[in-house]
């Protein structure tokens, strides 16, 4: 397939690297232009792009940058991207490291792709956004075999889901249902499922056991491990990308 990513940090690349030795042309774009991705076209094996020329390259669209920038891309992005394209959101909200308080994540009332897909004003599924990027480039493994990790797959449009779990799979991952864009925060951060590379069978029970409808009292909880993981972060000085 031709896949546009739209962002070239820790996740953007390391999809780039599996993407493209699996055969597909992916185009690749940053916020500072395409002349300065040599690097990463290099380690990658993909092509320099505006986000605009990502965008239009895409039978699949991945959408990884820094969930604070997201309101600052093109509001014309995605002119001319056929509507049944999917567009991919793994962001996800870090307040004390690099985002910033937003105050609708903060009181729970939309989950983050939801924020995400009002910004986009196109509707998003959400995936890649627990696994950390170096799992995600080194850790697929064939169907079928013992401890594949699982991943989470949210969104509303059915097909464009579907899409999306298929390319999960042939990633090497075990793709989960996670039902719609508003039970998407059982994957974010704080949840005990974030960053965890459960098997499928584990996974699923888990997101069983949470439920559909958040309520107040796993919101705090989430907002409070979530804060805790930030402030250990910041003292081993860790940066988001």
């Amino acid at each position: 397939m031709n896949i546009g990513i739209i962002g070239a940090g820790h996740i953007g690349s390391a999809l780039a690297v599996r993407l493209t030795s699996l055969g597909h042309s992916v185009r690749i774009a940053n916020s500072r232009g395409p002349e300065t991705l040599g690097d990463v076209a290099q380690k990658t094996g993909a092509t320099p792009a505006t986000a605009r020329e990502a965008a239009q390259h895409g039978e699949i669209i991945v959408v990884t940058i820094p969930l604070i920038n997201i309101p600052d891309l093109p509001k014309d992005l995605f002119a001319g991207v056929a509507p049944e394209v999917p567009v991919i959101d793994t962001s996800n909200y870090y307040p004390l490291l690099r985002d910033g308080q937003i105050r609708e994540l903060e009181t729970g009332s939309i989950t983050e792709s939801e924020w995400v897909q009002q910004h986009l004003g196109r509707p998003v599924v959400k995936v890649f956004n627990n696994i950390y990027a170096d799992h995600l480039q080194n850790k697929g493994t064939a169907i079928g075999t013992p401890g594949r990790i699982a991943l989470p797959v949210a969104g509303d449009d059915a097909a464009a889901k579907q899409k999306v779990m298929a390319l999960v799979e042939e990633l090497g991952f075990d793709a989960v249902e996670d039902g719609s864009l508003h039970e998407s925060w059982r994957q974010q951060p704080g949840t005990p499922s974030y960053g965890a590379d459960w098997t499928a069978a584990k996974l699923r029970e888990h997101l069983r056991s949470l439920g559909s409808e958040r309520t107040e009292a796993q919101h705090a909880e989430y907002l409070a491990n979530h804060a805790e993981q930030e402030k250990q972060m910041a003292a081993q000085g860790v940066k988001l990308k």
